[in-house]
């Protein structure tokens, strides 16, 4: 008789705890192969595609696309040792690996950057599994109540879809056991703490107003739905983008500064490098980071931001709230800006200070390119320690960015338009751009920061000055 496995969702790391279901690769009845991929999940970090480590017959499918699933419960069910040949998962054979014996199950292997298989095992038996599979029963023994993992129902602990909403909950300051779940089994899902915590501002807001009946009408007035409204859920990556950017304003008490500069000579500079790399350079090197690479605007950009951070390396910093301590870092991790349709994302370019403008060019271009097809994974996003933001691709001048938390510094660049200009003292028509400098005032003062981004405007404005600094 084939055995039939059980697949949870991984793992995945970098503190995320659930995931959501953008499509499923397989279905019900094929033949999988190991490590082929079976479903492609949206994260807080990232979409990915999940590779089982069992080869056979899928026999279930847990969860329809759109659903968020917690890292622990069952994603697909396989029988191993299955014939597969026509006929599915009901044809016989050994199941390999599965027997009293006690050879490895699956193959055991990963996601990069996604946890361990050993882990999902230590989860397994604190997650509950989905209620109900995908064109088959759940397999035996596989699904249990909220209650048996929650513990007793009055004295232990109450279920929830995942940490993330016992956190939500703490924060809200809202007592779990007051909730009621709706989720499969009365477990506790996000939306119930959001509701939870909506009526609960609502009474504060009653009790303002003087008058619970008026106030009561006009809540339930506010909640009833406007014809063509449209409401969107705010989870996956723009969720966490969401999270992100309000514990940023909560936290960091940010200022900006700005200047506009002269970006003619900049760009010269860009043009007479890419014309010497297009001379010397082959297709077999272009983008390698070698000859034959192009320089972007935003690689230069790149390449004074580590200059300028070496001089005021207060700025690649972040602060330790819980010890009082500000952290000084010792390599710059370089985050960037990338707008996808799934949302804003920042992609990290490793050591930037360590690596050469066209170096930086080729890592941009290949982080830019992984962003637009959805293949960043969370070791591309995670680790920045200074970003740089080029809104000028939006037509815009001008912006007072969000830190990215917990970083300290964020340099915007907006649009390098033709505008007049005083050139050695003449009136000229000149490619000025706008730069500004938002910082978390804890980590320096004015000065520092003008400094900062008077290095970096004297270095768009004249390159040489970038030559002299290294």
């Amino acid at each position: 008789m084939a055995a039939v496995k059980e697949f949870t969702l991984p793992d995945l790391g970098e503190g995320l705890t659930e995931a959501e279901i953008v499509r499923w690769l397989v279905e019900v009845g094929e033949v999988v192969a190991v490590d082929q991929p079976v479903v492609e999940v949206e994260t807080a970090k990232a979409v990915v595609e999940v590779p089982c480590p069992y080869g056979g017959v899928v026999t279930a499918r847990f969860g329809a696309e759109g659903d968020t699933l917690a890292v622990g419960r069952p994603l697909v069910t396989v029988a191993v040792g299955a014939d597969p040949g026509p006929g599915g998962g009901d044809g016989g054979g050994s199941a390999g690996g599965s027997g009293d014996g006690g050879g490895p199950e699956g193959s055991g292997n990963v996601l990069v950057g996604y946890g361990t298989q050993a882990a999902v095992a230590r989860r397994r038996g604190r997650v509950r599994a989905v209620g109900a599979a995908v064109g088959h029963e759940p397999v035996a023994g596989a699904a249990r109540t909220a209650r048996d993992d929650a513990g007793h129902p009055d004295g232990g602990p109450v279920a929830v879809i995942s940490p993330l909403v016992r956190r939500l909950a703490r924060e809200k300051g809202l007592d779990l056991r007051s909730l009621i779940g709706t989720g499969p089994d009365g477990l506790i899902l996000r939306a119930d703490v959001d509701r939870a915590a909506g009526t609960a501002t609502g009474a504060v807001a009653d009790v303002a107003a003087g008058g619970p009946t008026v106030q009561a009408e006009q809540t339930a007035a506010a909640r009833q739905p406007v014809d063509g409204e449209v409401r969107v859920p705010l989870r996956g990556i723009r969720g966490a983008v969401a999270e992100k950017l309000a514990r940023s304003r909560r936290e960091i008490p940010d200022a900006t500064c700005w200047v506009d500069a002269d970006a003619t000579e900049l760009l010269a500079v860009r043009a007479a490098m890419n014309a010497a790399s297009a001379t010397a350079g082959t297709s077999a090197t272009a983008g390698t980071g070698g000859e034959g690479t192009r320089i972007s605007v935003l690689a230069l950009m790149a390449r004074i931001v580590t200059a300028a951070l070496a001089r005021h390396p207060e700025l690649n910093a972040s602060v330790d709230t819980a010890r009082g301590e500000i952290v000084r870092l010792p390599a710059v991790h370089l985050g960037f800006a990338a707008q996808t349709e799934r949302g804003l994302v920042v992609p990290v370019v490793r050591d930037a200070q360590a690596r050469t403008t066209a170096q930086l060019s080729a890592e941009i271009g290949r982080l830019t390119e992984a962003a637009r097809t959805g293949s960043l994974t969370p070791a591309d996003l995670t680790g920045g320690t200074f970003t740089l933001n080029n809104y000028g691709v939006f037509g815009v001048d001008g912006s007072t960015p969000i830190l990215n938390h917990p970083e300290a510094g964020m340099l915007g660049v907006g649009r390098i338009a033709a505008k007049p200009w005083v050139h050695q003292g003449e009136l000229a028509v000149r490619q000025v751009v706008q730069l500004s400098f938002t910082f978390d005032h804890r980590v320096c003062d004015g000065g520092t920061a003008g400094g900062f981004l008077r290095f970096v405007a004297d270095c768009v404005q004249d390159p040489a000055v970038l030559l002299a600094s290294v």
